[in-house]
């Protein structure tokens, strides 16, 4: 039998404050707690899951990036807006995705996409 890959759940770094990020998580980018210990809690929407983990490590955070692909950006976007992210412009890129990007108040960067038709 051959290995399959079958997920990949990212450890995102959380800076000093579980809980201020948690915050953010939840009420801002509208993810949902799935477990929580002291240093470390699960969060998802819809189909994307990550770990965040407590890090007094400024540098890993600010290092840190993921991209979520998404169906229906422009939604996504609207609705970041209104809830009062500070998301960068979604734009139409070269290479034939539209996306946008924001940063955590720890610092690590995300950036939301969706392939053109």
């Amino acid at each position: 039998m051959t290995a399959a890959f079958v997920a990949a759940t990212p450890l995102v770094p959380a800076g000093a404050s579980l809980e201020d990020e948690l915050a953010f998580y939840t009420a801002k980018l509208g993810f949902e707690i799935v477990w929580q210990i002291e240093t470390m809690a699960g969060v998802r929407r819809g189909g994307v899951t990550f770990n965040l983990i407590v890090s007094n490590e400024p540098r890993w955070s600010e290092n840190a990036s993921c991209g979520i692909g998404v169906a229906g950006v422009d939604a996504l976007h609207d609705e970041y807006v209104r809830r009062g992210v500070n998301a960068g412009a979604l734009e139409l890129k070269a290479w034939g995705r539209r996306e946008f990007h924001l940063i955590t108040p720890s610092g690590v960067c995300f950036q939301f996409y969706e392939k053109e038709s």
